[in-house]
């Protein structure tokens, strides 16, 4: 390897200090000089070949290679470290046996050995000498690269000084480049997971410094690409637990909003991410009780003008409002009837049609009769086998299965899904909603409840599944578009900001993405004005569309000016009916991006357009001559075995076309994991209930035979 490196090259100019002999200290303590050929190594990638062939190391680049290296570790390591303190005034030896150090901590194993044998320590002083520095910055972004959470918060230590180098270099984009990516993924593992930064970490890491800087240094001009992406990764994995440092620098508020502006789908998806996550601490959650006294109240007052206008336009029997009220008093008439003819099939019945009329039909309560002595209402036993209201539903449910009709059997798993659903027994939920679709694949209701799970996935795949059911109520349809679109919205944020090159986390997320926005335009379109879910869908179109639409969409936002005057309406209707607007996660982050996007798009478009001119380059500005390149030799791995290959940072474009091949042919629900037609092999399907459910359509146009 060292002699075909070094085949007719020139001789390199090399300092003093350089050009002294390499030495390297034996087992016996004598020092032997190694061949002076490292003399004549023009790169550091040269300097590293030679010195792996000295020493004969097994080949670094392939995964057995790697494995050798296991196996003889101490024995190599001791060499290594004992030529680097025999020749520590001779930074290109120091330099070379760090690159080969570096080389080796692709390795997980093998970078856990070589930092507690003092890898880090060995590095540190190469980032004094100007000869050396950028070696040492590459050798660092290529550790963090290849992973590893110790190794990173190790590395993460370092980041004061990197942060002064930048300062002290401003000037050299090399360096900036490289500490950025450093810092970028180091400082990431200690401030964007879930355990919160211990206060010391808070203090020597001097985020906020960290912070400050990365946003001046990614101004300039000479900021390049891969710069810039690690520095929005690291900026956006800040807003979790550093939200108070974000706010308190406007240029990186602003910074992220103006990423929404980008050519590249997965850089609005960052910031998008980063924005949300911003806006969790002081959100207020969307929980809402309903208190049918105040309901009463407000509509007792009548509806202003201009909202009774749009209920009458709409339909007054089709509103919210209008059903609630309606089913509250049906409620009551079932329970004082029930009282007086002691049918619970006959209560059953009418339980399982008001349920999936709305969301509030059943209301907890007791027959009661009035104490003259005492002067309160007590509760009273009717000779009924409940007291409160809504223990008397396992019991209706009960006596419809007794008849077993497949109706009854329907109307018996609505009222026991409602049931648990009142007591919050949502594991129980879903286990009995998917006892019902097996029994029947187009109850709504069963679809509905499942879509209550916390696995979005799962959540999501079943609502999408429930919209196609043929007998579905507005209610039940409505709630299973806003779950849909909740959950599809998260997924698609989520998977685009992690998405890896190459990978089908890219178009699975752009799937989500399109189905949250669909379904958010379906519900906009179809749902009653009143509709408690209204202001939380109308947040999500908001965002979701800003997320598509990019740059395409214009800098006053005025495309969004129907949706948020729809959203003011829908805040005008919660503020009658007792319920306020909440400061929601989702509503705190479309307002500031209102707030801040004009302003955002004027400072950064410099920055946003250079950034987007040579957006699709997946490698660093020091990675110019693959022969002659460090980072280049560094990233050189060959995977020879069943071994998965290392992970590599790159973010390239990605476009909607393949979105369809991530769509349920049936239900549309996004998915990667989807079943061909064995027919055709064009529609794809969740599992065999789609494809089933689909086949009297696609059978017109399949190849397979009927």
């Amino acid at each position: 390897m060292g002699k075909k490196t070094q085949k007719n090259k020139p001789k390199a100019h090399s300092s003093r200090a350089d050009r002294r002999p390499l030495k390297s200290t034996g087992a016996d303590g004598a020092d032997n000089a190694i061949l002076e050929g490292i003399d004549n190594a023009q790169t550091w990638s040269i300097t590293a070949d030679f010195i792996c062939e000295y020493f004969q190391l097994p080949d670094l680049t392939t995964r057995s290679g790697l494995k050798e290296i296991h196996a003889k570790f101490g024995t190599i390591q001791t060499k290594l470290d004992h030529a680097f303190l025999a020749n520590k005034d001779n930074v290109k030896v120091t330099g070379g046996i760090v690159s080969v150090w570096a080389k080796m901590s692709a390795d997980a194993i093998l970078r856990t050995k070589l930092f507690k044998a003092g890898f880090l320590t060995r590095l540190k002083p190469l980032l004094d000498d100007s000869y050396t520095r950028h070696l040492a910055l590459q050798a660092l972004c290529n550790v963090t690269h290849h992973g590893g959470s110790e190794a990173r918060r190790e590395i993460a230590q370092l980041t004061p000084r990197l942060s002064e180098l930048m300062r002290e270099h401003s000037d050299d984009a090399k360096l900036l480049e490289l500490a950025t990516v450093t810092i970028a993924h180091a400082v990431g593992a200690v401030i964007s997971v879930e355990e919160s930064p211990t206060a010391k970490e808070f203090r020597e890491l001097k985020i906020h410094n960290v912070l400050q800087d990365t946003i001046e240094n990614i101004r300039k001009p000479i900021a390049s690409n891969y710069m810039i992406d690690h520095a929005l990764g690291l900026l956006s994995g800040a807003t979790q637990h550093c939200y108070k440092d974000c706010k308190a620098i406007p240029s990186l508020m602003t910074f992220l909003v103006a990423c929404l502006r980008s050519d590249d789908l997965t850089i609005r998806c960052n910031a998008i991410g980063a924005l949300i996550r911003l806006n969790d601490a002081g959100s207020e959650p969307d929980i809402r009780y309903y208190d049918p006294q105040k309901m009463i109240a407000a509509v007792s007052r009548r509806f202003p003008q201009n909202l009774g206008d749009i209920m009458m336009q709409y339909g007054l029997d089709k509103c919210d409002t209008t059903i609630i009220l309606r089913t509250t008093a049906d409620f009551q008439k079932a329970m004082m009837k029930c009282a007086q003819d002691r049918d619970l099939y006959a209560l059953g019945k009418t339980l399982s049609q008001l349920i999936v009329r709305t969301e509030f039909s059943v209301a907890e309560g007791m027959f009661q009769a009035f104490n003259e002595r005492t002067g309160q209402y007590e509760a009273m036993d009717i000779g009924l086998p409940f007291e409160m209201w809504t223990d008397a539903l396992p019991i209706c449910a009960n006596a419809l299965r007794e008849k077993g009709s497949p109706s009854d059997l329907d109307m018996a798993d609505i009222v026991d899904l409602k049931y648990l659903i009142i007591k919050q027994r949502i594991p129980d939920v879903v286990m009995l909603g998917n006892k019902a679709i097996e029994r029947n694949p187009n109850l709504a209701y069963a679809y509905y409840a499942i879509g209550l799970g916390g696995d979005s996935k799962h959540s999501l795949r079943s609502v999408k599944k429930g919209l196609k059911c043929k007998n579905i109520t507005p209610f039940v349809r409505n709630y299973m578009l806003w779950r849909a679109v909740d959950h599809a919205g998260n997924l698609a944020v989520s998977f685009l900001m992690e998405a890896k090159a190459g990978g089908k986390d890219y178009s699975e997320g752009v799937a989500f993405l399109m189905s949250a926005l669909e379904d958010a335009k379906t519900f906009i379109a179809e749902a009653p004005p009143d509709s408690r879910n209204m202001q939380i869908i109308l947040n999500w179109y908001i965002i979701l569309t800003i997320a598509l639409q990019g740059p395409e969409i214009s800098t006053n936002l005025a495309e969004l000016d129907l949706a948020r005057k729809k959203l003011e309406t829908a805040d005008q209707f919660g503020k009658f009916l007792g319920n306020p607007p909440k400061r929601t996660q989702m509503r705190l982050t479309q307002e500031m991006i209102f707030d801040l996007y004009p302003k955002a798009v004027e400072e950064w478009k410099d920055v946003i357009a250079r950034f987007d001119t040579g957006g699709s380059e997946d490698k660093s500005i020091s990675a110019e001559k693959a022969e002659d390149d460090l980072a280049a030799w560094l990233d050189d791995l060959k995977v020879d075995d069943d071994s998965p290959q290392p992970e590599r940072c790159s973010h390239p474009k990605i476009n909607t076309n393949s979105v369809a091949l991530y769509r349920c042919s049936w239900c549309s629900n996004p998915s990667a994991v989807l079943r061909k037609c064995g027919g055709c092999s064009k529609t794809r399907y969740c599992d065999q209930g789609c494809q089933k459910s689909h086949w009297s359509e696609h059978k017109r146009v399949c190849k397979a035979p009927a």
